[in-house]
């Protein structure tokens, strides 16, 4: 196992290359969204499931340094959410087989409940930050130079006073001001400290030790900080990400009670994707007359709000919108292009293939 580690550690680039030409193949395989066919599905289950251990096994390398904030947390719940991402197509298709489309939700709301269950441990042993890609990303600091604006992901800015504005710099042993008389200053206190650590081993070992409880205690907030300390920002915030977690299990459960040609499952997924994306605008814009600590967005953060925002296309493949307005559409489209020489071609093919992907719940879940 750890010469297969290392193989995939140094040949990275080739490994990535070789499982997009695979997944590739996959979706051309015949009967890809054949109900009774199960092998394509598995194939590409199988190859999705090496990608997302590779790519873990990249990311856990030696030589790179365990992501801020989550030193704390063992469990690989990115890992745990990719696996189960990778193989919820060949469940479906499997209970549809084998269960029937009646029973085959109850499987998907028993998918969906532990996809909830491990984004909402992920999402409490990151430190209450954003869930980036459902949890399959983890969050990492993009300012860990800069604490005083990302603090365990609530921006709690540095009081005022002492060496804190935009004159100073920050390393390991505080603020150094950029001036060349504060530099001086601040590189004798260090020979200082540095001397005493020397002479003085127990203070060098009382100080590592409490710079690491104080590493600890302020990298991650607690569900309390949040709650109750930040104010309406921090609640909104957490409520958001809640909604975005539970609103796939709400859904397949509502489709189980009222049936997928129902349009009580589809309003209400929206409403929640709307009331989420709202509660997480408001808790991330700052507001002059409000006095609440607002969320301050990484980049990565952001494109995650941009990437939840497109998933929003994905209810125009949702039935019961899809059977009654988007395939009369796309059926009406491919009539007119089916004359046109390979451009007709074309256009059946693509239709086809997205009248195949609407029939898999996982692939237009959004979850």
């Amino acid at each position: 196992m750890e010469a297969y580690k290392l193989w995939v550690r140094k040949n990275r680039e080739f490994v990535q290359s070789l499982e997009s030409l695979f997944n590739g193949i996959t979706w051309v395989l015949p009967e890809r969204f054949s109900n009774s066919e199960i092998g394509p599905e598995a194939v590409y289950a199988f190859l999705g499931i090496l990608g997302t251990v590779n790519q873990h096994i990249i990311d856990t390398a030696p030589t790179k340094t365990p992501p801020h904030g989550l030193g704390e947390s063992t469990f690989p719940w990115s890992l745990c959410l990719s696996i189960i991402k990778d193989s919820e197509t060949v469940v479906e298709v499997a209970t549809l087989q084998f269960a029937g489309e009646g029973r085959k939700w109850n499987y998907l709301a028993v998918t969906e409940a532990v996809k909830a269950f491990a984004r909402l441990a992920a999402f409490r042993d990151s430190g209450y930050k954003m869930l980036l890609q459902g949890g399959e990303t983890v969050n990492v600091d993009e300012m860990q130079a800069a604490p005083e604006v990302y603090n365990g992901g609530i921006g709690d800015a540095r009081e005022p006073g002492g060496c804190n504005g935009p004159g100073c710099i920050h390393d390991y042993h505080g603020s150094i001001p950029k001036s060349l008389e504060g530099r001086a200053i601040s590189a004798l206190s260090r020979f200082g400290e540095n001397g005493k650590m020397v002479s003085d081993p127990m203070r060098s070992k009382k100080l590592c030790k409490s710079s690491k409880a104080s590493a600890l205690s302020v990298g991650k907030p607690t569900l309390y900080n949040l709650w109750l300390q930040k104010g309406l920002s921090g609640r909104l915030f957490v409520t958001g990400e809640v909604l975005f977690v539970l609103r796939p299990l709400i859904y397949v459960l509502f489709i189980r009670k009222y049936g997928i040609q129902s349009w009580k499952p589809w309003l209400i997924s929206l409403a929640m994707d709307l009331a989420g994306m709202s509660f997480l605008s408001y808790s991330t814009t700052w507001c002059p007359r409000s006095d609440d600590k607002y969320y301050q967005l990484t980049t990565s953060e952001k494109y995650e709000l941009k990437r939840r925002k497109l998933l929003w296309a994905l209810y125009i493949m949702r039935d019961p919108f899809f059977t009654k307005y988007t395939k009369h559409r796309l059926e009406k489209t491919d009539g007119y292009l089916s004359r046109v020489p390979l451009i007709g071609f074309l256009t059946d093919k693509l239709v086809e293939l997205v009248v195949g992907v609407q029939t898999r719940y996982t692939y237009i879940s959004g979850s």
